[in-house]
């Protein structure tokens, strides 16, 4: 046999296209998060501005015409209320401007990210100094001395999803699996059920009783984390469903390459590049962490949209298993090996 047949019964065109698959989300990879964190920087934050009449008007046009246009400020009629809405996620912080003194408030949320709250001190205090006025900060939102620089709630969202769509890969492609009929798509979906519960659980527990890096409801957690590995898991078995293997590289593809850098997690969305800020919120990574933030630094506020998000990642996800599954009847195979496999496997298909 010649080099040439052996590279060819070594490898098959359909290895060599997955392959090529394989090399096209590495590449895809790459991209996205050196696209999406390369360079930081804070675009139309939300910002509330509290001043005496005279100097709001002049304040807002100031702040709206800085350079890059960091800040998209809005007047807020008090303090009061400007916490309120930073609390209700309405606004990312504020400026409180002294009727009397020379020194300014500025609020922000650590609990939120960071390192937006300091890119937001920072240019306040930069402002500030053009007209001869120095700024404090006071965190209203305040992330926990165990949460360094509010990541925790990132990567423990990006645990869930990792979870969520490697259970259902495993589900998908085992030895002895095959294409679901009604009997094993219901099976599969089950499990994934009991699984997504046990991985919310556990995930809720390492974070809070275990390593105190987040504070917060306990069960808030844990549903959050239950649904998030539940959205991630259907909706991989539905792709692999609708593409056989293929479909476990789209879950990657979507959950992973795009969901994962347009989070909000290492930098919060403000500070990402228009297309990840656009796409992170409708993807099961952006939404579990603006959820899982919430919980613990925002009194819970905010959060319906997000959960709708990912409810409506599970209802696609287990609609799209099922039905195709339903209308497949058991087939003659069904308890039996497969021919042609070692020891009662099966070939993926």
């Amino acid at each position: 046999m010649t080099f040439a047949d052996e590279v060819e019964d070594a490898v098959t065109p359909r290895a060599a296209l997955l392959v090529i698959g394989v090399l096209v989300l590495q590449l895809l990879f790459i991209a996205s998060y050196i696209g999406a964190l390369h360079k930081p920087k804070p675009t139309d934050v939300p910002f509330g501005i509290v001043a005496p009449q005279q100097m709001s008007a002049r304040l807002l046009t100031e702040l709206k015409d800085l350079p890059g246009g960091p800040l998209d400020p809005r007047a807020v009629s008090d303090a009061a209320a400007a916490r309120r809405q930073m609390l209700d996620r309405d606004i990312d912080g504020a400026l409180i401007v002294s009727p009397r003194g020379t020194t300014d408030t500025v609020l922000v949320a650590s609990g939120g990210g960071t390192v937006l709250a300091d890119s937001l001190t920072k240019i306040i205090t930069k402002v500030n100094l053009t007209h001869q006025r120095t700024v404090h900060s006071v965190d209203v939102a305040p992330a926990s001395d165990e949460d360094f620089d509010g990541l925790s709630s990132f990567y423990l969202v990006v645990g869930w999803c990792v979870g969520g769509y490697l259970c259902a890969s495993i589900l998908a492609i085992s030895a002895g699996s095959r294409p679901a009929n009604r009997q094993r798509a219901t099976i599969r979906t089950g499990v994934m059920a009991l699984y997504s519960i046990a991985g919310g659980i556990g995930g809720a527990v390492i974070i809070g009783p275990i390593l105190g890096a987040l504070p917060g409801s306990f069960w808030g957690l844990s549903g959050l984390g239950a649904l998030t590995v539940f959205a991630v898991g259907m909706i991989t078995l539905a792709l692999q469903a609708l593409t056989g293997i293929v479909g476990i590289g789209l879950a990657v593809l979507l959950v992973v390459i795009a969901g994962n850098p347009s989070a909000g997690g290492a930098f919060p969305l403000p500070m990402l590049p228009d297309f990840w800020r656009a796409i992170g919120p409708a993807l099961p990574p952006g939404a579990g962490t603006w959820v899982a933030r919430s919980i613990a630094y925002f009194q819970g506020n905010a959060v319906t949209g997000p959960l709708l998000v990912l409810s409506a990642w599970a209802v696609v996800g287990t609609v799209v298993t099922l039905l195709p599954a339903m209308r497949r009847k058991p087939d003659a195979t069904d308890g039996t090996p497969l021919a042609g496999t070692a020891g009662g496997g099966s070939t993926l298909r």
